[in-house]
């Protein structure tokens, strides 16, 4: 390890995509492959400049990352007892037809309509190349060289564009991501009083403790000729840690329908196009811009970087009842940051007894358990050209190309983050009180049972009746989508090497 404690993040192992994100480089594209044939395959990765999480000055004008499936692994030739060793979600896959169901890819967006992903045709890989505009298309193919094609089948290639950090709705993007504790300085676990945006490493990387003081289970193997060049695990000195400073990469092809859902919102305005903005607003929980609907609270927030306070300084606290910033409302949904305890504001005594851990055993013990164990780190991208609010009102051209989100998260957990986030936030139709109503933009207006009707949006207000939309569209759709396993720079090493069984 060339000194590096056990306990320290060796940077040169991590795939860059986890620390930066890479948003400095403007032009992106996503290869889905399959594995052709494996010595060739195997050849081309143990080749592949696959770029680090370690901090270069200036910053790299191109890197690339690469990440598998559960096939993909096994078309590696990966012994079914090492892929065993990963969790159930990333195995069993995201278009599984019970998993499908609680994603709520159901209806359009079932897997059998997707154009890659659908169950028992899932890529193998992606391999993720970025790059500033003029360096672009010459890295892509230098990086794939002359052996790609006899290494891989292509699956389809998505392309990326930049809408300088708005999704193609219009509104602001990428603007809420929690920040990672890299130097581990935070203690877990914590019983936590306030919402604090800092989170364990533990969450986005395997090998480091997550938000309960644990280790997220992970495959460890026996050492033998193959693991050589692993590390040991941490917590199982006897094993080869595959899993560290690896991570999940849940990835998801959403096409939103731009024009659908403006002149949704005009016609429900009475052609009043500001009007439909403020609605919009609602729906997001953002202006177009990318402020909050609720009031900057004057009080520091943990992990909240000085240059965002104007766009994340905030809780719901001042808005109990969601007057401001519906509870519907998109990023609600997607970060609540308040607890469901009705009790927010205690005296010195009563947080004294909830540090102590006295009390009603697991009642008090963590105002924020209810949202801080489900955070995910994005890294998606946009693709297809811009359509203003004024170009979605006019009727479409002929074969207009589609605009969307390629919406890729990492997560160590793909089941408490990713899934839970999807299902119990985004798709239940009985969030925060609510009923008969899904995320206002990625709900699917699917009927489920007791619930037949799933296209509603609530609004309240503070001395009146709630204000209460129907019929709202499906705006997105989901059009293809796969787990995948983001691997350190020594596991894709173990992977490029490793024997056939």
């Amino acid at each position: 390890m060339g000194g590096i404690a056990m306990s320290e993040v060796d940077y040169a192992d991590v795939q860059g995509l986890v620390r930066f994100g890479y948003g400095h480089l403007t032009s992106a594209s996503y290869a889905l492959v399959r594995v052709k044939d494996v010595a060739a395959a195997k050849a081309w990765l143990r080749a592949a400049p696959v770029t680090s999480a370690l901090e270069q000055k200036p910053p790299p004008k191109t890197a690339s990352n690469i990440a598998f499936t559960a096939p993909g692994l096994e078309a590696l030739g990966i012994p079914d007892s090492v892929i065993a060793g990963f969790s159930h979600e990333f195995r069993g896959g995201m278009a599984e037809q019970s998993r499908a169901r609680q994603l709520g890819d159901v209806g359009d967006n079932a897997p059998s309509n997707w154009a890659w992903g659908s169950y028992g045709s899932e890529p193998h890989a992606v391999v993720m190349f970025f790059g500033e505009p003029n360096q672009f298309d010459s890295f892509v193919q230098t990086t794939k060289g002359s052996s790609w094609s006899d290494a891989f089948e292509d699956v389809t290639w998505l392309g990326t564009s930049n809408l300088d950090g708005n999704e193609p709705f219009g509104f602001a993007d990428g603007i809420s991501q929690p920040q990672i504790d890299w130097e581990q300085q935070r203690q877990t676990p914590v019983t936590q009083l306030q919402y604090t945006n800092i989170t364990a490493l533990g969450e986005f990387l395997l090998g480091y403790r997550n938000e309960y003081g644990k280790f997220t289970d992970w495959p460890l193997l026996e050492p033998d000729a193959a693991s050589e060049g692993l590390l040991s695990a941490e917590d199982a000195p006897g094993k080869k840690d595959l899993g560290r400073n690896g991570t999940y990469l849940v990835m998801r092809q959403l096409e939103q329908d731009v024009r659908n859902f403006w002149q949704f919102l005009y016609q429900q305005t009475g052609g009043n196009l500001p009007e439909a903005a403020q609605l919009g607003a609602k729906m997001v929980g953002r202006t177009q811009e990318g402020a909050p609907l609720v009031p900057i609270q004057d009080e520091s927030i943990s992990g909240i970087d000085p240059k965002s306070a104007q766009q994340n300084q905030f809780t719901y606290e001042s808005d109990p009842v969601g007057a401001r910033c519906p509870f519907g409302a998109h990023i609600r949904r997607a970060n609540p940051r308040n607890s469901d305890f009705p009790e927010q504001c205690l005296g010195a005594l009563r947080k004294l007894i909830i540090m102590l851990g006295f009390g009603p055993k697991g009642f008090y013990d963590d105002l924020t358990s209810s949202v801080r164990f489900h955070r995910i780190l994005r890294r998606g991208r946009e693709y297809g050209s811009e359509l203003s609010p004024e170009e979605a009102l006019q009727q479409a051209p002929p074969n207009e190309s589609p605009r969307g989100l390629h919406f890729i998260c990492l997560n160590a957990n793909i089941s408490r983050q990713f899934e839970f986030l999807q299902n119990a936030w985004i798709m239940n139709t009985k969030f925060s009180g609510l009923t008969g109503e899904s995320d206002p933009l990625l709900g699917n207006r699917e009927s489920i049972p007791g619930c037949p009707d799933t296209s509603a949006f609530t609004m309240p207000k503070d001395a009146s009746l709630r204000r209460r939309v129907s019929g709202l569209r499906q705006f997105v759709t989901v059009r293809g989508g796969a787990y995948f396993f983001l691997p350190s720079l020594r596991a894709l090493r173990y992977f490029a090497g490793a024997a056939n069984s």
